[in-house]
């Protein structure tokens, strides 16, 4: 866009406030327009998904407790939503608990700040979630949602049951979203069982990420790693059942084929150097080639 006299003109971001306490929604509206940030209020949740995918924001400030919808379920509508899944959230809230920012976190939200709050906390949480987007765009991909949750087994199959819906708008094919799935399941249970050794306070982070001709998913535990090379109680591709009496002899349940059969359902699978995170590669398109 050209200003008056034919030079640049920046154009302004937008942010949607959603906050039903009007001097709060205020004080968060000035600080926004101090950044040159266009800022508009909803006072409710119920709206706000909607306004999201029709107005594109490039940031949403998130109450979590408003008057007819919590925050929780309008950030998880947000997030789960192909269309403005890319749209930066920072819940701003009273709720600083622990489980209460583990919650905001596994729904989708990219920053947790808490009231009361410095300017420059919010400038903080501002400028890393504009960064994430602008990271993401630069890369190509078209969406991304990052939950975290507890090592629960039936947890993980709540988050897996969503993730399969999600899959079959990303481009895959039945098969392929039912393969990734399975896969998911796999390397979820591997974190959960052998990384946490079911420590229900640890937390797994699963990110979601569409590319432009794959599906991303990377599942990271807190435990101290492992080298996947080295694993005499999991089956080998070689020797598919010679692992059964190690983990006979270690008092093991039957089983060890996780890593084997999830190499098998997907295009690419990765750990980083400590083996405490897997990554999942599932191609919508045949590539040209492989990484």
């Amino acid at each position: 866009m050209m200003d008056s006299t034919g030079g640049a003109h920046a154009v302004s971001l937008k942010a949607l406030i959603v906050e039903d306490d009007p001097a709060i929604a205020d004080i968060l509206a000035r600080a926004l327009r101090f950044r040159e940030i266009e800022a508009e209020i909803l006072y409710r949740g119920g709206p706000a998904a909607d306004w999201v995918r029709d107005r594109r924001p490039d940031l949403v400030l998130l109450d979590l407790m408003l008057p007819d919808r919590d925050g929780y379920r309008v950030c998880e509508e947000i997030k789960l939503d192909r269309a403005t899944n890319l749209t930066p959230v920072i819940m701003v809230t009273g709720l600083a608990r622990a489980e209460d920012r583990k919650r905001g976190l596994s729904v989708g939200a990219n920053a947790y700040l808490t009231k009361p709050f410095l300017l420059d906390d919010l400038n903080h949480a501002i400028d890393r979630v504009l960064a994430w987007r602008d990271e993401l765009r630069r890369a190509g991909a078209a969406g991304e949602v990052r939950f975290e949750l507890h090592s629960d087994l039936q947890l993980l199959e709540q988050l897996n049951h969503m993730l399969s819906s999600l899959f079959l708008y990303s481009g895959l094919s039945e098969d392929a979203a039912r393969q990734l799935t399975t896969a998911v399941r796999e390397m979820g249970y591997n974190a959960i069982e052998w990384g946490h050794r079911r420590n229900v306070e640890l937390v797994v982070t699963v990110t979601y990420r569409i590319e432009p001709d794959r599906v991303v998913i990377t599942i990271r535990d807190m435990g101290p790693g492992f080298d996947p090379r080295k694993l005499a109680h999991a089956a080998d591709a070689e020797d598919p059942v010679r692992h059964m009496d190690v983990r006979d002899s270690l008092g093991l349940r039957a089983g060890g084929f996780g890593i084997l059969m999830t190499r098998g359902l997907v295009d690419e699978m990765n750990y980083n150097e400590t083996g405490n995170e897997v990554r999942l590669v599932k191609y919508s398109l045949q590539p040209r080639t492989r990484a």
